[in-house]
């Protein structure tokens, strides 16, 4: 009788060094060009994170593999000592932190996938609590997180963002027939002041000789103002500055930068570092000359890159980040973030779920109401 030959299972497997991430590039983009096509979750902008962010983390990167062999399944983990209620916990947390924008899981198949990572999961004591950061509405992550709610474990959720987009229609003229006439007027009014001061011209920048240059201007300009007062501009922290730096430049080898620059007699006097992908164009930094905000030089520059935008034929212009009320004069749609959690099937693991979403916010509810 011949022998049956055994087909082999799907298998969880663990990347835990740069060497096996970087080998994963080919298969990995292919795998997110098939899902979710979402550039926050690409390799080459994981791999800048990672180096920049978190160069001596200890990588935990999942990997599921069908029965040939093939990449069907991703999620980016790393495992970090941090503490929760200055309680020691061991944690794995995505890869990701606000400058990431959004974080998932990544596959072909999300329910399957998050039952073979969270079986693999479980087997290993060595964790407290996973965080997954900034999951998107719809997300493969939530998928992971009903799946432990299905097994039992302690799990629980906060909203994090709600990111303002914008659906671009096909020309500028139906775009601004869903502003309100005020706020037009208002802009219009401000694009007047601002042209009596002097030459006003709007920049595009896509790499080249000049791009280094171009984008320490950004910079300066960036840090100017609040954003340089409280210390969280791009170029004033190292892992932060060499992030949009090598982003950057890898974005423009790739075709997808977007440096925008509107400028008074030549002199920039609002910013926006953006990246195209996908028909999509993602605001990822801006910032403006606050010494002429009577002018809203940040606002008259988001009608000229949004009618770009609309001109080069993309279909949504996505603010990232957290909804703000100039966001809000724009559009309003928004995509809702959340932090999943998932923790461990211990003792310790429920009081740490306890701990974070019941007993700390009936504590805090209590001490409000007895201030009042």
């Amino acid at each position: 009788m011949e022998a049956r030959k055994l087909t082999p299972a799907p298998s969880v497997q663990e990347v835990t060094d740069r060497t096996g991430f970087m080998a994963l590039e080919p298969e990995w983009n292919a795998l997110v060009e098939e899902t979710s096509h979402e550039l926050f979750y690409r390799h080459e902008f994981l791999r800048i994170w990672i180096d920049n962010f978190a160069p001596s983390a200890q990588l935990r990167i999942l990997t599921l593999r069908d029965s040939e062999g093939r990449l069907t399944a991703a999620l980016p983990l790393m495992a970090e000592r941090t503490t929760m209620y200055g309680i020691p916990v061991r944690q794995l947390s995505g890869t990701a932190n606000p400058h990431s924008c959004r974080f998932d899981l990544i596959a072909r198949e999300p329910e399957a996938a998050a039952a073979m990572f969270l079986a693999w999961l479980r087997a290993d004591r060595s964790w407290d609590v996973l965080r997954l950061t900034d999951v998107p509405e719809g997300g493969a992550g939530w998928e992971l997180l009903e799946e432990a709610r299905r097994a039992g474990l302690p799990t629980g959720t906060w909203e994090s963002l709600q990111s303002p987009y914008v659906p671009l229609p096909a020309t500028r003229e139906a775009f601004q027939a869903t502003l309100q006439a005020k706020f037009k007027a208002n802009c219009r009014r401000r694009r007047k002041k601002l042209e009596e001061k002097g030459r006003v011209e709007l920049e595009r920048v896509e790499g080249g000789l000049e791009l280094e240059g171009k984008l320490e201007e950004g910079f300066a300009l960036e840090q100017s103002g609040w954003k340089g007062q409280r210390g969280t501009a791009m170029a004033q922290e190292p892992g932060t500055r060499g992030f949009y730096t090598e982003l950057a430049r890898d974005a423009a080898y790739a075709g997808r930068l977007s440096l925008h620059f509107l400028r008074l007699d030549g002199r920039p006097v609002a910013f926006q570092y953006g990246l195209t992908f996908g028909g999509r164009y993602f605001l990822l930094k801006p910032g403006y000359d606050e010494s002429l905000k009577e002018c809203s030089p940040g606002q008259l520059l988001m009608d000229e890159v949004l009618a770009d935008c609309i001109s080069r034929g993309l279909r949504e212009f996505d603010f990232l980040g957290p909804d703000m009320v100039w966001k809000r004069d724009w559009t309003e749609k928004a995509r809702r973030h959340t932090w999943l959690y998932v923790f461990n099937d211990s003792a310790f693991g429920r009081a740490l779920c306890a701990a974070k979403f019941r007993w700390v916010p009936t504590a805090k509810e209590v001490v409000a109401r007895w201030k009042k």
